[in-house]
């Protein structure tokens, strides 16, 4: 039995998760992390890492960039392997993260998807054979959402540059000097309703498009993406890990 602590516990993603690790049969939840109301959760929730005195397997955060320190300090405390769900860190987040690898299991990803983790592969595939054609990326969600552009379009641009180093992202366009760019990677982000997520890349040449898409219909698919990440994670040495270890 894997016992697991989410943090952000009582965000939507948090709660999603909680009820995901309390249907499978090899996941007990000893306790949750928020700061935010934890009355109406059904399990045992604290408002700080400070008061919690239950041990477990993993912790599984999606919860905010600035409880980076906090849900760090306990995971290196105790030795317990964190996986980090939760987007917008930067480059000084980032490497927290991973000097914290060093001594505990990390696993770090954008998105928590299968499905996404694939599209990330074909992209790449796409972007060897096309590099001569313009790419864009259209990421949406919902209007709750408060980075742009999303983790996983950072990381969709990341790995088209792992293939096409020269290229460089391009934020948005406005105005009369708006003219596409030579090795630009465009990136855009819409916001509107319950859109869980969509990514839509897209591969313009000359008389041809190409789109490669995925399309999230609830938040269930991030909390299982987890939890299968928690599974592998738990086992592992000290270092850092993301869905390429999976697959």
């Amino acid at each position: 039995m894997l016992k697991v602590i989410i943090n952000g516990c009582s965000g939507k993603m948090g709660r999603v998760l909680a009820n995901c690790v309390n249907e499978d049969s090899n996941l007990e939840l000893v306790c949750g992390v928020s700061p935010q109301n934890n009355n109406d959760l059904g399990f045992k929730a604290y408002s700080s890492f400070d008061y919690v005195s239950e041990n477990a397997d993993v912790i599984i955060d999606f919860s905010h960039h600035l409880a980076l320190d906090e849900v760090l300090s306990y995971a290196l405390k105790t030795k317990t392997p964190l996986v980090i769900a939760t987007t917008g860190y930067n480059d000084e987040e980032l490497d927290k993260i991973y000097n914290a690898s060093k001594a505990i299991p990390i696993f770090h990803s954008y998105n928590m998807s299968l499905g996404v983790n694939v599209l990330l592969r074909l992209v790449k595939q796409a972007a060897k054979a096309l590099s001569d054609f313009d790419i864009e990326v259209i990421e949406k969600h919902h209007n709750k959402k408060v980075d742009a552009p999303s983790g996983t379009a950072v990381m969709i641009a990341n790995s088209i540059k792992e293939v096409l180093p020269m290229s460089e992202n391009k934020y948005g366009r406005y105005g009369r000097e708006a003219k596409r760019k030579e090795n630009e990677i465009g990136i855009h982000a819409i916001r509107g309703g319950t859109i869980v997520g969509e990514h839509d890349v897209i591969f313009a040449g000359h008389d041809e498009v190409l789109e490669i898409k995925h399309t999230a219909q609830s938040k269930d698919i991030f909390a299982k993406g987890s939890i299968t990440a928690a599974k592998f994670l738990a086992n592992q040495d000290p270092g850092y890990y993301n869905m390429d270890n999976i697959f």
